[in-house]
């Protein structure tokens, strides 16, 4: 069976176009790489309000806030719903601040900053429950909520965050009150 001249049968061996050159002529050096097609960032990802924080797969923490779903400690009249897509957006946020896809510990952090494994305080619970209503539907909403928790808590470890989790709640509560487009 013939092969083709420009097929390697073994990677050593692989084709090069010199073969194909004039004698004295040689291959100039590759340029230099440029964005400059359609749909290419210049300057790097934008930063800032309702931007979101990209990362590898970060959709996954959706599936995992939805596993995590029946162990959600919901205040009344809260949707889980909408529970687990503040869950959800904060554990993306977690996760890609460390440049990595999300992981369980990332919805644990997130469900225990948000008080959705219980033992927060009445106050905090009455105020989350309001304010993720409708976040299930509300892409603001749930970019606020998310946009407000500190980076420097979700990094925690979640034993660390459970030493620091009141001082950290009062911050997320002062965060989205203080929101310039706050819900």
């Amino acid at each position: 069976m013939p092969t083709d001249p420009f097929v390697a049968p073994v990677l050593d061996e692989s084709p090069r176009h010199e073969q194909n050159l004039g004698v004295g002529v040689s291959v100039p050096a590759p340029r230099r790489w440029v964005a400059d097609r359609p749909g290419d960032l210049h300057g790097g990802q934008p930063r800032g309000d309702l931007l979101g924080a990209p990362g590898p797969n970060v959709g996954y923490a959706l599936h995992l806030a939805h596993r995590a779903a029946d162990r959600l400690a919901l205040a009344p009249h809260e949707h889980v719903d909408d529970a687990v897509s503040v869950v959800g957006e904060v554990a993306m946020k977690r996760a890609s601040s460390f440049g990595r896809a999300p992981v369980i510990a990332d919805v644990e952090c997130a469900m225990l900053l948000l008080g959705y494994q219980g033992g927060c305080a009445p106050d905090f619970a009455e105020w989350r429950a309001v304010m993720v209503t409708g976040a299930h539907h509300d892409y603001r909403l749930r970019r606020v909520l998310c946009d407000a928790v500190e980076l420097d808590a979700l990094r925690l470890v979640p034993s660390a965050l459970v030493e620091r989790l009141e001082p950290r709640r009062r911050e997320l509560r002062s965060n989205v009150e203080a929101a310039p487009i706050a819900p």
